[in-house]
């Protein structure tokens, strides 16, 4: 059970879980329903375990010489016979949820749940395996706005703008690649072809940093939220550090990945609070 919450990588919820929130944003006492809280724990264990579990299953050889893996910060590192099963399990804990909230919600929660576990194995398994075919394996993450979706469709919340669409589809890619980052060196020794692998360190860095004033521009223009726009701004001035003055082409150390995996997260919650408590991102 512990290697299964591993994979599902606890340290890496807060993408589904801020997604999830954000249509939330201009809503009154949505805490008081039922959908809500099932939603909610669905989006953390439940669809996680199906995103990284399919991940980890495909991704044996490039874990096992990630030395960032192996804790619930980033992930499990587990052998292939421990991953035979994951398989199966996935399959039993997700019908359950395609059931429930295809009762709730009707059919198009079931056909937004299956474009949901579609996207997953399309990035994962072959022949198309879209997590080996740079620039694509960014792009791909779109997907996470899936989340931001069943929000809307499950509580019968009002449909996202779509420069909330585009906001999200920026903060997606922007996630994926600092994660990119932080693999370079075990990706490139498996032979696993990113964009980050591709680019180098610094080019991958850039991209980033240009995602991130892209989202600080949207965040301050088209959302007035001078709030979280100021705090992607400090981010990308910290980010303009680490690139020409502190690390530079120097890979991070395990502790430095940790301490900057806690720092997002405790970033994230902050950012979560005020997405709900401000709902700029739903006004336009």
């Amino acid at each position: 059970m512990l290697l299964d919450l591993k994979i599902s990588r606890p340290g890496l919820w807060f993408p589904t879980i801020w997604i999830y929130l954000v249509p939330f944003g201009n809503q009154v006492e949505f805490w008081n329903t039922i959908p809500f809280w099932l939603g909610l724990f669905y989006v953390t264990f439940p669809l996680n375990y199906l995103v990284y579990g399919l991940n980890d299953y495909n991704d044996v050889s490039a874990d096992a010489v990630n030395e960032r893996k192996g804790n619930f910060l980033f992930g499990a590192k587990a052998s292939k016979e421990e991953l035979k099963s994951v398989l199966l399990k996935i399959t039993v804990i997700t019908i359950p949820f395609v059931v429930l909230f295809t009762v709730l919600s009707g059919l198009k929660m079931f056909l937004l749940l299956l474009a949901m576990i579609l996207v997953n194995i399309i990035y994962n398994f072959r022949p198309f395996r879209i997590k080996e075919r740079p620039p694509f394996e960014i792009l791909i993450q779109v997907g996470y706005v899936l989340t931001a979706f069943f929000a809307t469709t499950l509580n019968g919340l009002p449909d996202l703008p779509w420069q909330t669409i585009v906001y999200l589809s920026l903060f997606a890619f922007q996630a994926h690649i600092a994660g990119e980052i932080m693999d370079i060196e075990p990706d490139t020794k498996a032979g696993k072809r990113t964009t980050a692998t591709l680019i180098k360190r610094k080019n991958a860095k850039l991209l980033m940093l240009f995602l991130l004033l892209s989202e600080t521009f949207l965040l301050y223009f088209w959302f007035n939220d001078i709030v979280l726009a100021g705090f992607l701004l400090v981010f990308s001035l910290w980010l303009i550090l680490d690139i020409f003055v502190l690390f530079k082409n120097k890979p991070y150390t395990l502790s430095q990945m940790k301490l900057f995996g806690l720092a997002i997260n405790f970033s994230a919650i902050l950012s979560m609070i005020w997405v709900l408590y401000s709902g700029k991102l739903m006004v336009v």
